[in-house]
């Protein structure tokens, strides 16, 4: 009798064990967002933690970095490539349940080009002229000059829709049409986010999610291995990657990501508006030495801004190999054989802080006294890239394909280069793919000998998670922890 029960017992475990699977997860990370608009700021915490989860475009990137619809649900290209026709899903609200129609659409895409926008790829949507409401399931866009990149710009953060009514808090309060709203900012903490009952889309299978914020890699080791998170998207700490590997209550996720690792230079501040200086800066950096040390191992050195694993990137690290006898030679050259003052500028991340001091020590080499100055995101997002007051710095630009910023003589690091604009705007309107893979590797090389930045490694994707969870993605197409698919498995 007693078998039978335990049998009995069993079998009804087994056919209703989604009764008892989790729907809750809490997702560590490294950086917390300056506010929560992705509109309106370059820092992609932000998108971290509400792409894909709380905001939507008219399309979005896949794990995979393919662009898919999103908000639209299909669309007409004209001949010649000047309006893009945008049919709009059905039934969808925002999360105060009010209508997400082509006036959003319209309201979103003007704002971005409004004289005042403080968004960070402003750049990217310039050629935008007009933007019409046919009816409210349907918006044409028309462009000034074709513009091949139209569907890849609109599925960065930047472009997501958001609605007049709520835009006045978003930066508090964010307002989407994702699966997830929006509930709990408790800054210096978390932020939670928790199912929308009215989504139009595929229903989430987690109920609640809740994004903790751990800067210090120690810390980091010591909530993931006491369990008190669930992931950690981002690891600071690959040094202690081996230990997850070989304890079975973990899974190790490495991938790519579209993060091209640079030591931005002020390309305008003496005596960085020296191209030979910039030049001796980039033969002076030993990259092994720098991936081994920060990163121990994990990252692939580059020689200009560009993704190793996009088919048109060129290997261009002998540009800039490391050669210190060069390094002095150029510096002797431009005036300064004893080399100069400046200032490094390092945010929180692992590879800023732990390759700052790498990197500050091998420019020693050659003379070149950089004074290491710590600072917050909030600090680095106000000084470094809005004020452009520093020397140097350490960031990694993890927006997709983004070589155009160094079109751009406003973008922080100040590189203004007209042949390298006009090389920019033909590649925009360029649509022939063989053509445009030319026009990249002609990019690429610009820049590249230009010294503008010290191009370091492409950022892996390091993530460390339960075993029982499916559904992350392992590579970043997009700097985002889309949690859209995500589940506890069997």
């Amino acid at each position: 009798m007693l078998k039978k029960l335990i049998m009995t017992t069993a079998i009804l475990v087994l056919s209703t064990g989604n009764l008892w699977a989790k729907t809750d997860i809490t997702v560590a990370l490294q950086l917390e967002p300056p506010h929560l608009d992705p509109t309106s700021a370059a820092a992609g915490a932000i998108d971290s933690v509400l792409y894909s989860n709380v905001f939507e475009g008219l399309t979005r990137f896949t794990s995979d970095g393919a662009i898919v619809p999103g908000l639209a649900s299909s669309w007409v290209i004209s001949d010649d490539g000047l309006s893009y026709t945008f049919t709009l899903r059905n039934g969808v609200t925002f999360h105060d349940g009010t209508t997400m129609d082509a006036e959003d659409v319209k309201f979103s895409l003007i704002r971005i080009l409004a004289e005042d926008s403080a968004n960070a790829q402003k750049a990217l949507y310039s050629a935008i002229t007009s933007v019409e409401v046919v009816d409210p399931d349907t918006v044409k866009v028309t462009l000034s000059e074709a513009n091949g990149n139209l569907l890849f710009n609109l599925a960065w953060g930047d472009a997501v829709i958001v609605a007049p009514e709520s835009i006045e808090n978003i930066k508090q309060t964010p307002i989407g049409t994702g699966p997830f709203k929006f509930d709990l900012w408790n800054q210096g903490d978390r932020i939670e986010l928790s199912a929308y009952g009215g989504y139009w889309g595929k229903t989430p299978a987690l109920n609640k999610a809740t994004f903790k914020f751990i800067s210090d890699p120690t810390a980091a080791f010591a909530a993931m291995m006491a369990e008190d998170i669930d992931v950690f998207s981002g690891f600071p700490a690959p040094e202690n990657l081996p230990q997850f590997e070989a304890d079975p209550r973990f899974q190790v996720l490495v991938g790519s990501t579209e993060g091209e690792t640079i030591l931005s230079t002020n390309n305008k501040q003496a005596p960085f508006n020296d191209v030979r200086v910039r030049q001796a800066l980039a033969h002076a950096i030993n990259r092994e030495e720098i991936i081994d040390g920060a990163m121990f191992g994990y990252g692939t050195p580059i020689g200009t801004h560009f993704a190793p694993h996009n088919p048109a990137y060129i290997d261009l690290t002998n540009d800039s190999s490391f050669n210190l006898d060069k390094a002095r030679s150029l510096l002797t050259e431009a005036g300064m054989p004893d080399g100069f003052e400046t200032t490094l500028h390092l945010p929180p991340p692992s590879y800023a802080r732990r390759g700052g001091e790498i990197i500050a020590a091998q420019l020693a080499e050659v003379g070149i006294k950089a004074q290491i100055i710590n600072v917050e995101w909030a600090q680095w997002l106000e000084t470094v890239f809005r004020g452009k007051n520093f020397g140097l710095t350490i960031v990694s630009h993890t927006e997709p394909m983004d070589i155009g910023i160094y079109a751009n003589p406003d973008y922080y690091f100040q590189y203004d280069n007209p042949n390298f604009q006009d090389l920019i705007k033909t590649l925009n309107k360029t649509t022939d793919p063989k053509t445009r893979a030319t026009l990249m590797g002609d990019a690429q090389r610009i820049i590249s000998e230009d010294a503008v930045n010290g191009y370091l490694f492409q950022l892996a994707q390091l993530s460390v998670a339960k075993a029982e969870i499916k559904g992350l993605w392992s590579n970043a197409p997009t700097q985002a922890t889309d949690l859209t698919n995500v589940s506890w498995g069997e």
